[in-house]
């Protein structure tokens, strides 16, 4: 414990999980660590659900990211929620947000923290940060995420620190912690590479703060990563030509550029299928290391990975928390607003690869919403990386729900990221770069490289009708949402199915030539 816990007064402020959650009164903002079910307080937040259910009270609650260990469905049950941001997950919880019964704020990663320091959200009252060790000064060294946990800790009244004595001890000197100065006299971020170091290993706080300390012994939650399937790996070889070909013209080098991919399934199975291509000395300057991460460290790809959370399947953490010496000198995390800073991954020269749930014909993308109204899990960081990028990939299956629902309609039920922060999209079907061109010669590219085959040709019809019509960007209105409408009565997209058995086979026009950027 003396080797966790290095603070002088760490014995005055020991407590339990109820008498530490007793310090959250009703009405007030909480900031939480974690991201990606990475790094959350774990006992605090249980013992405050327990609470309301016999004494009820309500909350703002702020986070890095979603929330493991069902922390947010425990929390939705019991009531304690009404405000959440910036991001989460949980089946429950999305259930009262598009039920109205929690109010949801969906924020680009990168802002929250900033609009506090400026005053321009409710100030936090109460921190509650799990740590893997106390400095002697009273500094928290995060365990398994950093995400906003140092802003929450420094700007509260009040810190709750979770002790985590089952985090693994060699977590400390994982960390970079650096908090950008004031505006408008704030100097630049001195990032300049993924591996760039430019903080402390640990959140720099008043120790009078220090309300509350409760030693607790708990596991993150595992990714539910799925492993590949045919599809996402046809997405995966699209993309590893792609940059292939990308070297051999000279945009780019065999090392790329400092890569990052958004969370789940079918962006970790891309950065898998990586360790395949003809691709050495690759770096990372992401959000969320995944299980490709550590998949590229041990085949010997990637050189160095910055991120603000590590998150893994079960399988793969047992491999990586009983070997972490092995991956140290390679690794770093960091506060989610530099992480996701737009102004260091601009630098950076990012190439970005997220996941969409729509896209329209004309590129813009739907991140959030299911059928334009119903919140998924938020934004996340995808609109920080994908408007700043040197190069915004999307990926997506082209179909959902067994080819029901078509993933590339006429209109977007709601965009995330317009078509102006869209370079290429990838399917199973193909990639489409749209680097470029205008808006006529977007469509054409994307229906013909990225759309279903059963969809294709109603796309195709749905195209050239509205060009009759004219614009820059045709569309004609009044079938805009057609797509949408049956998707919503009918429960499926059938109606718009052509079968065409040379499409089926995934066949399609030749890309014409188009002239890129120099």
């Amino acid at each position: 414990m003396e080797a966790r816990c290095r603070w002088a007064g760490w014995k005055e402020r020991l407590c339990s999980a109820e008498q530490a959650a007793a310090l959250i009164e009703n009405g007030m903002t909480v900031g939480m660590s974690g991201f990606t079910r990475a790094g959350e307080a774990k006992e605090v937040p249980r013992a405050l659900a327990e609470r309301a259910r016999q004494d009820p009270l309500s909350i703002t609650l702020m986070t890095g990211a979603s929330l493991g260990n069902d922390l947010d469905k425990l929390l939705t049950d019991a009531k304690v929620l009404s405000r959440r941001m910036p991001f989460q997950v949980d089946a429950t919880l999305r259930r009262a947000i598009n039920a109205g019964e929690v109010m949801f704020i969906d924020q680009h990663l990168s802002e929250t923290v900033e609009l506090l320091r400026n005053r321009q959200l409710a100030e936090i009252d109460v921190a509650v940060v799990e740590a893997c060790a106390i400095t002697e000064e009273g500094g928290i060294v995060p365990t398994t995420s950093v995400g906003n946990s140092a802003s929450y800790a420094i700007l509260a009244d009040k810190v709750i620190i979770e002790l985590n004595l089952d985090a693994p001890a060699e977590l400390e000197g994982l960390h970079d912690i650096y908090i950008p100065q004031m505006r408008p006299t704030r100097p630049p971020i001195p990032v300049v590479a993924p591996d760039s170091r430019i903080g402390t290993p640990y959140i720099p706080i008043d120790p009078g703060k220090i309300a509350a300390i409760v030693v607790t012994h708990g596991k993150d939650s595992p990714s539910t990563l799925l492993p590949p399937d045919a599809d996402t790996r046809r997405i995966a070889d699209h993309l590893i030509e792609f940059f292939a070909d990308e070297v051999s013209i000279g945009r780019l080098t065999p090392s790329l550029l400092p890569l990052q991919a958004g969370i789940g399934t079918m962006a970790n199975a891309v950065m898998s299928g990586l360790a395949e291509g003809p691709f050495d000395h690759l770096t990372m300057y992401s959000e969320v290391l995944q299980d490709s991460t550590f998949d590229l460290l041990d085949a010997g790809k990637l050189d160095f990975a910055s991120g603000c959370s590590i998150t893994l399947t079960e399988a793969r953490g047992k491999r990586v928390w009983g070997n972490l010496d092995a991956y140290r000198d390679r690794l770093v995390l960091r506060p989610q607003e530099l992480s996701n800073h737009p102004g260091i991954v601009r630098r950076l020269g990012i190439i970005a690869i997220n996941t969409a749930l729509e896209m329209d014909i004309y590129g813009n993308v739907n991140s959030t919403h299911v059928g334009g109204t119903r919140m998924m899990n938020g934004i996340g960081g995808s609109g920080d990386f994908a408007r700043n990028a040197q190069l915004s990939i999307f990926v997506t299956k082209s179909v959902a729900k067994e080819g029901d629902l078509s993933s590339v309609v006429p209109f977007a039920s709601h965009v995330d990221h317009t078509e102006h922060d869209v370079d290429v999209v990838v399917t199973e079907h193909g990639l489409a770069d749209l680097r470029g061109l205008a808006p006529r010669e977007r469509a054409a590219r994307l229906i013909d490289q990225c759309a279903d085959s059963r969809y294709r040709p109603a796309l195709r019809r749905y195209f050239e009708h509205a060009c009759q019509r004219g614009g820059h960007t045709p569309h004609c209105l009044e079938e805009a949402f057609s797509w949408h409408i049956a998707a919503e009565r009918d429960g499926h997209m059938r109606r718009f199915q052509t079968e065409d058995a040379g499409a089926r086979r995934g066949e399609h026009r030749e890309e014409p030539p188009v002239a890129h950027p120099a």
